[in-house]
């Protein structure tokens, strides 16, 4: 038999190929060195300021664990789509990345919206999407794991943290859509609970510039704070038009449950500095991982960048679904997750640990004022892990 006989009589059979001197591979072996995962972020439209350097963190994560060998021997590969701020583009490259790619997993959305723009193509695929956001809780999909704050340990925590050591009188404001409506429901019972008073509520659509309205109803009810749900660019007039009617961080109070160091580049240093957020991650954290991870960081993307809560957060997700797989000994789903229950991680942010059956994770939660270099001071935080409650009774 010559040699093209040998070799298709080796491929029908499932054989192998010679790859070298005495060295033989199987062909299915060749085919599956590798595993796909799937990164679906907004890289561009008005959503892409807060989510584009998400893919960043991620690659970072999917860097350190092919440069050790990957997981269960195999080294990822990435299959980046820009979801483009557009729910509808986050359903369709979801489908594209679960059908024609045959992800493993994806990493990816940041709005509520997109996130539940993408639920019909997990199912219809039977995926697994780590949403790597702060979000308001009301969801557990069991395909779908959740490695950041729920609505009870951001929202909660700030409305409190503001009553008790700002003052009582709170204004809400946010973004239009479903984040910022479901937190402030809960900010409201919040508020009220520890003897807080709601003294206005706006609302401004999705990439909405013209704040000047809002900002004279804040002036006229004189607020001790304001809560903001503002999101995405946004949040670069917001601030700016703030500092330019005399409600800078020196004069007025304001917390923000979704402005990260990487939002405040945006948004200018300047504009933001003296205002609070309330994250699990400040950058600025001292311990020795979190300094080891920012340390990398800098040195794979540059000195300038910044890492902001989601980027953390997003870090994590990639290194959760490593841990699970390992666990689960498969890249299947269904087992992926079903293994992550009680899977916990020494993370840049301190100990994080996935819930026994609600997909959510344990962490600590922080406030931070802005500084003026765009970091942040951390002014309190939780004695213990605070466990996640997706569903909370009041």
């Amino acid at each position: 038999m010559d040699t093209i006989s040998r070799r298709n009589a080796m491929l029908a059979m499932g054989g192998t190929l010679l790859a070298g001197a005495g060295v033989s591979v199987p062909l299915q072996a060749r085919a599956q060195e590798s595993i796909k995962l799937g990164l679906l972020h907004s890289l561009s439209g008005t959503i892409a300021i807060a989510e584009a350097s998400l893919v960043d963190a991620e690659k970072l994560a999917i860097e350190e664990i092919n440069a050790n060998g990957g997981v269960l021997g195999k080294k990822i590969d990435v299959v980046l789509e820009d979801g483009a701020s557009e729910n509808t583009v986050f359903a369709e490259k979801a489908r594209k990345l679960l059908e024609r790619d045959k992800v493993a997993a994806i990493i990816g959305c940041y709005t509520s919206a997109s996130r539940k723009a993408v639920l019909p193509a997990l199912a219809a695929s039977k995926g697994l999407l780590y949403y790597p956001t702060y979000y308001e809780g009301q969801e557990q999909d069991k395909h779908v794991l959740y490695p950041s704050q729920e609505a009870t340990q951001s929202v909660v925590a700030a409305a409190e943290w503001l009553v008790k050591e700002k003052g009582k009188s709170i204004f809400l404001v946010g973004s239009d859509y479903i984040y910022p409506r479901t937190c402030n429901k809960i900010a409201k019972q919040a508020i009220a609970k520890v003897g807080g008073k709601v003294v206005g509520e706006e609302y401004a659509p999705l990439g909405h510039t013209e704040f000047s309205s809002i900002i004279n109803k804040i002036k006229a009810a004189k607020p001790d704070c304001i809560y903001s749900t503002v999101v995405g660019g946004s949040n670069v007039a917001f601030f700016k038009q703030l500092r330019a009617a005399g409600l800078d961080g020196n004069k007025q109070v304001l917390l923000s449950t979704v402005v990260s160091e990487n939002e405040v580049e945006g948004i200018g240093r300047d504009n933001a500095a003296g205002y609070y957020a309330c994250m699990g991650y400040f950058q600025s954290l001292k311990h020795p991982i979190n300094e080891r991870f920012v340390k990398a960081f800098k040195a794979k993307y540059g000195a300038q960048r910044v890492i902001g809560d989601p980027m953390q957060v997003a870090y994590n997700s990639v290194h959760l679904w490593k841990l699970a797989v390992e666990k689960a000994k498969s890249f299947e789903p269904e087992k992926v997750i079903a293994a992550s229950a009680g899977i916990e991680m020494d993370a840049p942010e301190g100990k994080v640990r996935v819930h026994e059956n609600n997909h959510h994770v344990y962490k600590k939660v922080r406030v931070g004022r802005a500084r003026p270099d765009g970091q942040f001071d951390v002014v309190w935080e939780s004695p213990e892990l605070v466990a996640p409650n997706p569903f909370p009774k009041f």
